[in-house]
């Protein structure tokens, strides 16, 4: 899609507008249809609070969550198909569910295979139709039942797992460096630390693996697609933020959170001496294995290296409280 900014007009600006206004985003006055400054910080206002690269322009991941954030668990009628259904109702089906028990896999509002076994299994628990349909019936079902609303849910549980079960060495781990191609300069400066990382974690004996080639500028939910297809263990991006916000990004939403994400970027981030924060980037939202994005004005072999050392410490401070609890 083109991208909507200051100073456009039309039928696409007056439903952005329209969409904002149901969410109770103010445009400031803005005649409906002209994108002017009143539109703008209400987008700016609505990317801070979906955790998107606040730039007040309505692009494609902007306009995703805008779509998303429309939907309410009970709305429409949930299913799994190709393409697959997206939105806010689809999250808060996934988090109802995992807090009861019934394993729908990452809560990132994209009903695939794991969701549909998830409800069908809670259908089968209360003697409902296996369908593997979520309409209101549904939506009624789970407020009835639940009353673990603070509970963990499973994907959580599944996260704490994975750090226990966390090797004490990186060699052999295989590594999704992935570097974002938004722009030709954003792609040959991401590339630089991409490349410089894969370098680096090779010699420390792990398995690099690059997201795209040089040449290429696939998508981001193309190249979250391709790491959860190659199984790998860890996802390590690279990003320069449209807004100067320097740090480095895990995975959070209203209803999930990624535990295994945040403690792998808070540690990166104090390497970088960038704070740590939740936001919900597609190569966040949408990789199952545990991701952060180092998100840094500038880009360097540097910032590679650094990154690389971070993540190989990551594996090393397992190692340290391994020998910590053993000497006790």
């Amino acid at each position: 899609m083109r991208l909507y900014h200051v100073g456009d007009r039309g039928e696409p600006v007056r439903d952005v507008q329209n969409r904002l206004s149901n969410l109770g985003f103010s445009i400031d006055g803005d005649t409906r249809g002209v994108f002017d400054d009143g539109t703008m910080r209400a987008i700016s206002d609505f990317q801070q609070v979906r955790g998107l690269p606040v730039d007040g322009i309505v692009g494609p991941d902007t306009w995703r969550a805008l779509v998303d954030a429309g939907y309410r668990l009970g709305d429409r009628m949930l299913y799994h198909r190709v393409p697959m259904m997206r939105g806010d109702d689809v999250s808060e089906l996934q988090a109802r569910l995992n807090s009861l028990g019934f394993d729908t896999g990452k809560v990132d509002g994209i009903f695939g295979p794991d969701t549909l076994s998830g409800l069908m299994d809670f259908q089968q628990n209360r003697g409902l139709a296996e369908d593997g349909l979520a309409g209101p019936v549904i939506a009624s079902e789970l407020r009835l039942v639940d009353t673990t609303a603070h509970k963990h849910g499973r994907e959580a549980v599944r996260e704490r797992q994975w750090l226990s079960a966390l090797p004490s060495s990186i060699a052999g781990q295989r590594i999704y460096l992935d570097a974002e191609c938004r722009t030709p300069q954003e792609a040959v400066e991401t590339w630089v630390a991409a490349t410089e990382a894969a370098q680096a974690i090779r010699l420390l004996s792990g398995v690099p693996l690059l997201s795209r080639s040089v040449d290429t500028t696939p998508p981001s939910s193309v190249r979250a697609q391709r790491a959860n297809r190659m199984n790998v263990d860890l996802v390590v991006g690279f990003f320069v933020p449209g807004d100067g916000i320097e740090g480095v990004f895990y995975f959070e939403s209203a209803h999930s959170r990624s535990e295994a994400g945040m403690e792998m970027a808070q540690l990166l981030a104090d390497r970088l001496g960038v704070p740590a924060s939740g936001r919900t980037l597609p190569l966040l939202k949408e990789t199952r294995s545990p991701a952060a994005v180092v998100a840094l004005r500038s880009m360097s072999r540097r910032a590679g290296r650094i990154t690389s050392n971070a993540v190989a410490a990551i594996y090393e401070t397992k190692r340290e409280d391994q020998d910590s609890g053993s000497n006790k």
